[in-house]
């Protein structure tokens, strides 16, 4: 597709927004085009750093990872601290949140992506993403239906540290947690690679920046795997195979309106739209390659596709809800999160060599 008119398809789209829906919605999508972009851009993988560190002791893609963090913290802190009208992604601790953060690990290596990796790598035209961004929607929906189970099995209120301690102290604490785990990554890692990247270092400043920008504008932190599971439970009701009434998830007050509501008045839908067209203004200057897959390989990726989506909503979120979001805004959950999800990610590793993905 030509540059042109994709993106005079993506203006007219959030022209409509303003005008149709809300100048919010319409400055959403374009933060949204802007993070996919940026994410395709750079390929800035959260699943790739981490099998760049395990498999070849490359530590550029983590490092990336990290700065982003410390960026996105130094930003959203502050703003939580002054303006408590703003939201932090909190979660429970919770046998829910140590299960699916384990599974998320494994399972998005296995499928090649995490939310935001499915998303853009589906934007830039890889077959295999593309066909598990709906397999990821229908697991997000049923971990959603099934969350109340899931909870009853033991969970925590959530703590969240700028409210606890104050900005300031939540901060620096979160730094130095950051500067701590890169220290220890920088031992793993040796000598063998350089610790830094050019296109890394800009993705993370970039990305820092727009999640800021969704922070403010949406008044929540940036987050992806909602936005999938709402999708498949509109689905579900408009062909009546759900009332979402009867759920406990769903007949949450502000679950129950969303789901009631078009996408296009959810954030997170919206941002999610918005990553695919910035990925698709990417992929239309350079197409992107992807090796052919056997049948075997396939029914695993798929699989996996749908364990990743079902686990995220146990984990209330992925890389970018429960990791990136989690951590910026101060959540315990978000440092609970990584090293379940790091260790599935290990064993997720095995299983990726096994079928020779």
């Amino acid at each position: 597709m030509k540059r042109l008119p994709l993106v005079l398809a993506l203006a007219a789209f959030a022209v409509f927004l303003v005008w149709s829906v809300s100048a919010r919605q319409g400055l959403l999508f374009l933060v949204g085009i802007g993070l996919g972009a940026a994410l395709a851009g750079a390929r800035f993988g959260f699943t790739t750093g981490w099998r760049m560190l395990v498999e070849q002791r490359d530590a550029r893609g983590v490092m990336g990872q990290l700065l982003l963090l410390a960026l996105a913290s130094v930003l959203a802190m502050p703003l939580l601290g002054l303006f408590p009208e703003l939201t932090a992604a909190l979660g429970p601790p919770s046998v829910s949140l140590l299960i699916g953060a384990f599974f998320f690990g494994l399972s998005m290596q296995i499928a090649d992506g995490c939310g935001s990796g499915t998303l853009y790598k589906a934007g830039l035209g890889i077959p295999l993403n593309m066909a598990i961004l709906p397999v990821f929607a229908l697991g997000s929906f049923l971990g959603s239906v099934h969350l109340d189970g899931w909870l009853a099995l033991g969970k925590t209120e959530p703590v969240g540290l700028v409210s606890t301690w104050g900005w300031m102290p939540a901060l620096a604490a979160t730094l130095v947690a950051l500067a701590l785990v890169g220290w220890g990554v920088r031992r793993w890692a040796g000598n063998a690679h350089p610790l830094w990247d050019k296109r890394w270092v800009v993705g993370a400043i970039a990305l820092a920046l727009l999640a800021t920008a969704n922070l403010l504008l949406a008044g929540q932190p940036w987050g992806v795997v909602y936005g999938f599971g709402l999708w498949a439970a509109k689905i579900a009701q408009g062909v009546g195979a759900f009332d979402p009434s009867a759920n406990w998830f769903w007949s949450q007050p502000g679950n129950a309106q969303r789901i009631t509501q078009t996408v296009l008045l959810d954030v997170t839908s919206i941002t999610n739209i918005g990553i695919l067209g910035g990925a698709l203004w990417v992929a239309a200057k350079k197409t992107e390659t992807s090796k052919p897959l056997t049948g075997q390989q396939w029914l695993v990726g798929m699989a996996a596709g749908l364990l990743m989506g079902y686990s995220s909503r146990l984990a209330f979120g992925c890389n970018v809800g429960a990791m990136l979001s989690g951590i910026a805004t101060g959540s315990i959950h978000g440092w609970i999160w990584v090293p379940l999800a790091f260790g599935g990610t290990l064993i997720g590793l095995r299983v990726r060599r096994h079928f020779h993905f």
